[in-house]
């Protein structure tokens, strides 16, 4: 197959090449770039050593384009035809959402039209994967897991913007029989994560000697928590569901593992060997929009024979090491 990956530059999009490039039945994958807040070429960088290394540097080809404009004739001359799309590029940060909801809406909502009426009128396309968040569901209260398809709630724009996208790419798929199917997935984390996200940002304030602000409810007794899944584990299940989806299906790539803010960095702190000075903050009073809780269940995934494959422990140990030597990226 040759696969079209937006967002190729950004922390997951990076992780899904290089895994994708592992499998001996992807004969391209062409990556949609766009240098902007969070993207950097740094990143495939080390996806091009290990490809120019092996001699097989002509299995990637990267494609410069921003998706708050539509795809040009010159730039799908570029990308080509292609059998699969992976939609994975995305503003995604709660925080900068609610200072700047335009530059969300533009870029998650207006970008996935814009490839959306690209990719209707390619010929031969079997799959388009919008990738999506646990957030579109909104915040759940203990003990309650998200199903595929269950109502949405979005809170803020950032979830919003990606509830109004998965509507686009299912209206698409009813009105012009696109081949779409949907992924929601928690929290992810790995290397070469931007420094707004929390484990580089618990890593660094580790590191300084800072305090450390961790949301929790109103009582400022109870942390947030999540079910967080390891970038290249989620870049598996996306690729499992490539081979198994249904047309119009929903799946949650989950995290085998639910952990409080609070227990999470306590862990950090623990492979740093250093204290933690932390706070805990009502943040959802401080800044509406911030939820304590999103969950969602991953049974359906694991009833079609799918799960996480690393341990958390060891994939957050992993992380923290190699993230401490090379401390240019927090």
């Amino acid at each position: 197959m040759r696969i079209l990956v937006t967002g190729a530059a950004g922390f997951f999009g990076h992780h899904l090449v290089a895994r994708l490039l592992e499998q001996e039945w992807v004969t391209q994958v062409v990556g949609l770039v766009r240098v902007g807040k969070v993207g950097t070429l740094a990143r495939l960088g080390v996806v091009v050593q290990i490809l120019a290394g092996a001699g097989e540097s002509r299995r990637l080809e990267l494609v410069h384009h921003d998706l708050r404009s539509p795809i040009n004739r010159f730039t799908a001359g570029e990308i080509g035809e292609v059998d699969a799309i992976l939609h994975v590029g995305a503003e995604t940060h709660v925080d900068r959402s609610i200072q700047d909801p335009q530059s969300f809406v533009e870029s998650n909502v207006l970008g996935t039209l814009h490839l959306l009426e690209f990719a209707r009128r390619l010929p031969g396309l079997k799959w388009f994967n919008y990738f999506s968040t646990d957030e579109v569901y909104g915040p759940q209260p203990n003990g309650h897991l998200s199903l595929e398809g269950d109502p949405y709630n979005a809170t803020n724009p950032y979830s919003a913007s990606k509830a109004g996208a998965e509507q686009l790419c299912l209206a698409f798929a009813n009105t012009y029989s696109l081949p779409v199917f949907v992924t929601n997935t928690m929290n992810l984390f790995g290397e070469r994560q931007h420094p707004e996200k929390f484990i580089p940002k618990v890593i660094r304030s580790i590191q300084r000697g800072e305090k450390l602000i961790i949301h929790a409810d109103p009582t400022r007794t109870i942390p947030g928590s999540r079910f967080y899944l390891y970038a290249r584990d989620a870049a598996d299940g996306l690729i499992f569901c490539l081979q198994n989806a249904e047309q119009r299906g929903r799946y949650n790539l989950v995290g085998s593992e639910e952990i409080d803010n609070l227990d999470l960095a306590l862990r950090i702190g623990r492979i740093m060997d250093s204290m933690v000075r932390y706070e805990l903050v009502d943040f959802h009073s401080s800044r509406p929009g911030h939820d304590l809780r999103y969950a969602l269940s991953g049974e359906k995934l694991a009833g079609m024979g799918w799960r996480p494959a690393t341990d958390f422990s060891a994939a957050l140990r992993r992380t923290v090491l190699w993230t401490l030597e090379h401390p240019e990226w927090l």
